[in-house]
């Protein structure tokens, strides 16, 4: 909880409850069979027992609802029966969090009162005792204890915590520290589940890795032999599993959130209150889960989407007690609807969320689930369509960012020198004034137009040939300095620059168009390549000559058609057959 609160939204911006069970009977409808009730704290929603009962009569519909989860902080629902009561209403899972044993850390964590750790704990006694490893009618199917581990703050406490799946048939599950806006999050702060591994490996060296019945894998489950329970690892940040990732997050205003750190949300509460069909609902799911991007920004990128939003005009991540501060907050795995050949999939979603402060979570047959392709749709189709384009699944990597999304320069530290060569071309487009003072023709000119072409002769030095004599030094000093320029590369030993510049004329038919081509060849002997050097050279001599030349072209000359034309040296080595001047 933010020191000064938070500012709760005005009732009229919350989905109703006839609004949030109208959605999961939509949601049903095309394949969801879970849902999940998260926040904010979704026990403060005076109707949550409503909702629940709501949620448990889809569970008649023809290939209907299955699991009906919460996610709470387990105060409220140590009070009287309240806990007994939402069971007996439907619930069949249950996560509770808790960040620390310690009822004095608890409450400088939570700025509550320590009795209320009391509080929680009696929960997690009560769900014990409505505990079931069958499928009993009211009874807990699923228990499991959220634990974000913060290096400094509580990671002393780990060993503590996965003690309790001693004698707990219960699933602890550590979370990585993840940025959101208000929990002043730091790097240096997150621990890496990796690293809680082999902490925990170091106790108990019978610690081994399980698979998950469900399928899901949110979180890598693991066991220590002859506990009770299990230990999960959720590494959000560290390792992500956004190939597996099922969830579809639905706020408590009814914004749409295909990822837990992507800003953008899109209004299925304004949809419904316009009069939309469930055919025009699930037509908006469709064409905001074909946006949904293969994997989430690195660490640092949603750490700075977290802040405050600011003048920079970049849209902020709300604050993770927002996302179901309003009545429902739910967390939902959503059934694929698509019947696609078994190759090239397109990959489906098989969970979202919804967040009434309670919150939806959709989930899918697990025997059709196993059969996705591991990575989120880049398209797909919702509502009357069945079929979707097929979409071959790459995976791609970029040399200068690390796994975490941060950039770093390539570690080029194992490679042996070599002879490299790279040459680059790139063209300039001048009008004929322009052409006519390179080459030292006498145009025909207006007055106004000889006054600017006297003015770029002075600043050629009397002679328009040494605007490419001076733009040829530019590309010669831009390409070596290169990395002084270009953030992520390395500096290397030049052996050789060679920057020429020609004046040409191009004939189409009756159209006549004046130029100058660029080219920049560039020699090393060293462990990385001269692309980008080659590229420098010409861009910094074409530049060169705009500045030279905009006097009397300013408002007509383009600059273009730069690129690599030919490569050696290295891992391979290339000449491209055919360059456009465009």
């Amino acid at each position: 909880m933010p020191s000064n609160g938070v500012d709760l939204s005005p009732s009229s911006d919350l989905l109703t409850t006839p609004e949030i069970l109208r959605l999961a009977r939509i949601f049903v409808q095309y394949g969801v069979d879970k849902i999940r009730l998260t926040g904010g704290e979704p026990t403060i929603r005076r109707d949550l027992l409503d909702i629940i009962r709501g949620f448990n009569e889809l569970k008649e519909h023809q290939n209907g609802l299955k699991t009906i989860a919460m996610t709470s902080n387990g105060v409220v629902l140590s009070i009287g029966t309240k806990l007994r009561d939402i069971v007996g209403a439907g619930l069949t899972h249950l996560n509770l969090s808790l960040d620390t044993l310690d009822p004095n850390k608890f409450e400088v964590l939570t700025r509550r009162p320590s009795k209320m750790h009391a509080a929680v704990l009696s929960t997690l006694q009560k769900a014990l005792e409505l505990f079931s490893t069958g499928n009993e009618p009211t009874r807990l199917h699923s228990l499991k204890l959220n634990v974000v581990v913060m290096r400094g703050v509580n990671d002393d406490e780990v060993a503590s915590f996965a003690a309790l799946t001693r004698t707990m048939p219960i699933c602890v599950r550590f979370i990585e520290f993840m940025p959101f806006q208000g929990n002043r999050w730091r790097k240096d702060t997150m621990i890496k589940s990796s690293e809680l591994v082999e902490r925990l490996k170091a106790i108990h060296p019978g610690l081994s890795p399980i698979t998950s019945p469900s399928g899901d894998q949110t979180s890598r489950e693991w066991k220590i032999p002859d506990h009770l329970g299990t230990l999960g690892f959720i590494s959000s940040m560290s390792d992500h599993f956004c190939a597996s990732c099922t969830r579809l997050r639905l706020t408590a205003d009814g914004q749409i959130k295909v990822c837990l750190f992507d800003p953008h949300e899109v209004s299925l509460r304004d949809l419904l209150r316009g009069g939309a069909s469930d055919e025009e609902v699930m037509a908006l799911v469709g064409r905001t889960l074909r946006g949904k991007k293969a994997r989430h920004a690195g660490m640092d990128v949603i750490a700075m989407l977290s802040e405050t939003e600011g003048a920079d005009g970049i849209k902020k991540n709300r604050p993770m007690i927002k996302i179901g501060l309003s009545n429902l907050s739910s967390f939902a795995d959503c059934q694929p609807y698509l019947q696609q050949p078994t190759e090239d999939r397109v990959p489906r979603p098989t969970s979202g969320l919804m967040n009434p402060i309670p919150s939806f979570s959709l989930v899918t047959d697990k025997s059709k689930q196993l059969t996705l392709p591991m990575i989120w749709p880049r398209r797909i189709s919702l509502g009357p369509y069945r079929t979707a384009p097929r979409v071959v699944s790459r995976t791609y990597s970029l040399t200068h960012l690390d796994e975490s999304g941060s950039p770093r320069m390539v570690d080029v530290s194992e490679k042996g020198p070599t002879i490299r060569k790279a040459t680059a071309t790139g063209m300039i487009y001048i009008n004929k004034t322009a052409y006519s003072l390179i080459t030292s023709q006498e145009p025909g000119v207006e007055k106004e137009q000889f006054d600017a072409l006297e003015k770029a002769r002075t600043k050629a030095g009397g002679s328009g040939k040494n605007v490419l004599t001076i733009a040829q030094l530019a590309g010669i000093i831009g390409a070596k300095h290169t990395s002084q320029i270009i953030p992520l590369c390395h500096p290397l030993p030049i052996s050789s620059i060679d920057v020429s510049l020609n004046p040409v004329e191009e004939t189409a038919g009756e159209a006549v168009r004046w130029a100058i081509l660029c080219e920049a060849t560039v020699k090393t002997e060293g462990k990385t390549g001269v692309e980008m050097e080659a590229l420098m050279g010409v861009s910094t001599a074409l530049l060169t000559v705009w500045d030279m030349l905009k006097s009397i072209a300013g408002q007509e000359m383009t600059i273009g058609g730069i690129k690599v034309v030919s490569k050696e040296g290295g891992k391979s080595s290339f000449v491209r057959t055919h360059v456009s001047t465009t």
